[in-house]
């Protein structure tokens, strides 16, 4: 409640300087007898109901011009108190305008921090800024796409649990110099950031009692701001210059290492070709053919390592085109047809008459396909099939939840999020199989089973690393299934698209094709072994791909 406004100490020392020296007078002629009695009260009770009547005037003018005031802080324009004298209502114009000129001035402050506010949004890397309880009070819009939107009046610990870069924004909360720290988050996908931690200070109002209660301090007192300490949390994404170095010191590694051998076979040869065999004919057609198997083998060889390293530059970027799957299979089968056929070996496509599409790269999803097939054909027996099946099946079974809702893919959230239906693809061979033991190491790089069967057929070593790294950018799925002497099933999983996709899980037919049998052995990404049962059920995959040749 507001108290009352009381007359200033002049307006009352000015009315007491009338009143005393009529009451003496008029006390002094009824003493004296010039002036009856009663004539003396009537005069003094009129100078008196004077003097409350300016009192009262006083007031109401006062109380008007306060009720003024404060429904400017309420309304805009509020209009002056009517019957207001013309002193006051210069009085009322002039604190109108003081009021417009605040609004204008607050409306200018409030321009620029939403000015701030969206710059603060457009930086593309991750901010929070925190107090000095470690809650974050502020995040961009970086940042609250990488944690979610209830990042903002949470512990930093809730959404980043990286222990040295919370120890990092503790120190600075203590009174620490700035601080630059690198950590990796390992999901969805693995991703390198360097965080830097600043010391920032704010200065906070501190809070007016008596406007928070309504009421208005004749003079308050001045209150002095304080200083808050809080910490800036800045994040850069430098996955890609960590792969770089990464991909660089593997590939003069993995280079050197496998060039070496064809290397020395071509001096050798040409040294060969320069002495003893300078003139054997024979010789030398016999030496060039194998000189160029071996050029070849290079060729094929810097090209795949030149394509992994591409793949792994954007694996942390999914792709947001849609491809279709059985059109991409077909244009592989008729590509890989010849050589197929120089094996006697028969391709067979199994697949629905319906199936939705996969959010993927449409190269890199052909790639994939060319080089499970290709690799079917080299190892299956000749006079066989290679059966190529197609299937839409529940994503839940191989540990699929749905894609993400952010990235470039944003406007297709709600075709993205719509189910968990994935479109499996199944490479099946009738080769020698592999053993139980190899099915950890086969997507390592360079990694063969039989390493000189797989360099006679002009393998590199790198295939199924390539279709690793492709299916991690997907957030696709690899299994392997393998029995001695029996053949390998070699099975992608792709995240399908559209309301068509879940809708055609509720009634899901049996993919055709051979059956598994229930003492076949599988291993999923992570090296875990289990027996199949009779309906395929994968599991997950993980860092360390199953199958490369």
């Amino acid at each position: 409640m507001r108290p009352k406004a009381l007359p200033p100490v002049p307006l009352l020392t000015a009315i007491l300087l009338m009143l005393v020296p009529m009451a003496g007078v008029l006390a002094w002629a009824v003493h004296a007898g010039a002036l009856h009695g009663g004539l003396a009260l009537v005069a003094g009770a009129a100078a008196l109901a004077g003097a409350v009547l300016v009192l009262r005037t006083y007031r109401g003018n006062a109380d008007a011009m306060t009720d003024y005031a404060a429904r400017l802080a309420e309304t805009d324009e509020p209009l002056p108190p009517a019957g207001t004298p013309p002193a006051l209502q210069a009085l009322a114009a002039t604190i109108g305008r003081l009021h417009r000129v605040g609004l204008r001035r607050a409306e200018s402050v409030r321009m620029q921090l939403d000015a701030d506010e969206a710059v603060i949004d457009a930086l593309p890397a991750p901010l929070l800024l925190m107090d000095a309880e470690r809650q974050v009070v502020r995040a961009n819009r970086t940042a609250r796409e990488l944690f979610g939107d209830k990042v903002v009046d949470r512990d930093l610990a809730s959404c980043l649990r990286t222990p040295a870069v919370l120890e990092a924004v503790d120190s600075v909360l203590r009174g620490g110099a700035s601080r630059i720290i690198e950590f990796t988050l390992p999901v969805p996908v693995e991703r390198s950031f360097e965080a830097q931690v600043k010391p920032f200070q704010q200065l906070v109002p501190e809070p007016d009692p008596s406007l928070l209660d309504g009421d208005i301090e004749e003079e308050p007192a001045p209150r002095p701001p304080t200083v808050a300490r809080m910490a800036i949390l800045t994040l850069h994404d430098v996955t890609a210059a960590r792969r770089s170095e990464q991909m660089r010191a593997d590939f003069i590694a993995n280079a050197s290492h496998e060039l070496r051998t064809p290397l020395s076979s071509l001096l050798g040869f040409i040294e060969t070709l320069r002495g003893p065999a300078r003139d054997d004919p024979e010789a030398q057609d016999r030496f060039l053919a194998i000189m160029h198997d071996q050029a070849s083998r290079m060729t094929r060889l810097v090209n795949d390592l030149l394509s992994l390293s591409r793949i792994e530059l954007d694996e942390h970027m999914p792709p947001n085109g849609r491809v279709d799957v059985v059109e991409e299979l077909e244009n592989v089968i008729a590509a890989l047809q010849l050589k197929a056929a120089e094996r006697r070996i028969r391709l067979r496509l199994e697949a629905p008459e319906e199936l939705p599409p996969v959010v993927g790269d449409e190269d890199q999803l052909t790639q994939v396909f060319q080089n499970l097939v290709s690799n079917a054909i080299k190892y299956t027996r000749e006079d066989t099939d290679v059966t190529v099946t197609v299937a839409l099946v529940d994503g839940a079974a191989v540990g699929f939840t749905g894609l993400p809702a952010s990235g470039g893919a944003a406007k297709d959230k709600r075709a993205l999020r719509s189910g968990t239906a994935m479109v499996s693809v199944s490479v099946r061979d009738h080769g020698d199989g592999i053993a139980r033991t190899h099915l950890p190491r086969l997507t390592e790089r360079f990694y063969r089973v039989d390493a000189a069967r797989s360099r006679a057929m002009g393998g590199t070593g790198l295939g199924l690393a390539i279709v690793k790294h492709i299916l991690n950018r997907h957030r696709g799925r690899l299994t392997i299934e393998s029995e001695v002497g029996v053949g390998s099933a070699f099975t992608v999983y792709l995240p399908a698209v559209g309301e068509a996709a879940s809708s055609s899980l509720l009634s899901p037919s049996p993919p055709r094709g051979e059956g598994r049998g229930e003492g076949e052995a599988r291993q999923d990404f992570r090296g875990r072994a289990a027996a199949l049962p009779p309906h395929p059920n994968p599991l997950p995959g993980g860092e360390r791909g199953l199958g490369g040749v």
